[in-house]
């Protein structure tokens, strides 16, 4: 068995990593197939993590968080991928949502809504991309145009993790047409003003649970108090220095997956046999599992290290978008791999590992896709 550890851990995250651990096997695992059948997972849930102190917990206390790092968060992902959660969007609300408005909210903006976000009481959500737009942020359709004390809102938004429940919003928007990058500006909007809706729940081939959603904004009007920001036009910035962390979160989950796909073809290999021996006596099921273990420790290694960096500061760009796209496309390559061995039992829903390969897919695309990673690498070489 092997005695690696990654190089960011302590005691203190041992013991997170035991709540944690308990409460994705008590609270997620035994409610997937449900969570897949509805399109989301209970909203109690998010009460329950807050209570525990699993929600925000790299938001300073003084803002209802726990006070951590980055490493916090990234237990509590390992421990969904561990029991094949994609249905409860935390990383999103807790590492992403939280950090815009921590990063850049007003005293009053932190003081309004991360204490909800950390308690579970106020769901986050982020609406960047359009039908029309995919990765392409600078060209989005949606309007916040300035009437006086007020912005109106009008757009539509697809494929927003945690649509259904979002109790907050951000939203990315352009404040002024005239221009591209320099117009866009992010906007906080309420589920319940006036003019919001929410469309229908998208049918995926994969991460089934996971409410990812349409969303409408018909005249929706917003205080100016609600930018996100010192003025207008900091949207794009914003984005840009934000996506770093999105793309870690993912890059942890994708190698947590790798990791949890291996132990359960390990185990399925040494069970069911074949031909009366044992399913992993065969040469090409050792050797394809020492190649995905191998995969597996070098994407391990690697992440660690972007983890490690990022806690200290110093996690560029580039290196955390060859980790998204590097992890994310061969996360995929071992979840097949993987599924394989299973022989016909693998493309079975009623074992883990095809919901895996089928979850592990849209990685890939989401928080830019590979074919964008690979273009902000290719800008240092």
């Amino acid at each position: 068995m092997s005695t690696y550890r990654s190089s960011w851990h302590d005691e203190d995250l041992d013991a997170l990593r035991e709540l944690a651990r308990s409460f994705c096997e008590k609270e997620l695992e035994p409610n997937l197939a449900r969570f897949a059948e509805q399109h989301h997972v209970d909203r109690d849930l998010w009460n329950k993590a807050g209570a525990l102190g699993l929600l925000c917990m790299s938001i300073p206390e003084i803002y209802g968080g726990g006070g951590g790092t980055f490493a916090h968060e990234a237990v509590l992902i390992e421990e969904q991928a561990r029991v094949g959660d994609t249905a409860w969007g935390a990383s999103l609300h807790s590492g992403i949502v939280a950090h815009y408005l921590f990063a850049y909210g007003t005293e009053e903006q932190k003081r309004r809504w991360l204490p909800g976000m950390a308690s579970g009481e106020v769901v986050g959500a982020i609406a960047m991309t359009e039908p029309g737009t995919g990765s392409d942020l600078q060209n989005v359709k949606t309007r916040a145009l300035r009437d006086g004390d007020e912005y109106v809102v009008n757009g539509a938004k697809t494929f927003i993790t945690n649509g259904q429940q979002a109790d907050l919003i951000i939203v990315v928007a352009k404040t002024d047409t005239t221009a591209k990058a320099d117009g866009i500006s992010l906007i906080l909007v309420e589920a319940d003003r006036a003019g919001f809706r929410r469309g229908r729940v998208l049918d995926k081939i994969g991460q089934k649970g996971q409410d990812t959603s349409e969303l409408f904004f018909e005249d929706v009007r917003i205080p100016v108090s609600n930018l996100l920001g010192e003025q207008e036009g900091q949207g794009f910035v914003q984005l840009m220095q934000q996506l770093p962390q999105e793309r870690l979160i993912i890059a942890v989950g994708g190698v947590a997956g790798m990791e949890s796909a291996l132990a359960q073809t390990l185990a399925y290999t040494k069970e069911r046999h074949a031909f009366g021996k044992p399913i992993f006596a065969f040469q090409n099921t050792k050797f394809t599992l020492a190649e995905v273990a191998t995969e597996s420790r070098v994407a391990r290694v690697f992440v660690d290290d972007c983890v490690s960096r990022h806690i200290k500061g110093e996690l560029d760009i580039q290196t955390v978008a060859m980790a998204k796209w590097w992890v994310t496309d061969r996360a995929m390559v071992v979840a097949d791999e993987c599924l394989q061995l299973f022989g016909g039992y693998g493309y079975m829903t009623e074992y883990p590992i095809s919901r895996m390969w089928t979850d592990a897919r849209v990685q890939k695309i989401y928080a830019g896709t590979n074919e964008i990673m690979k273009e902000i690498i290719a800008r240092t070489l």
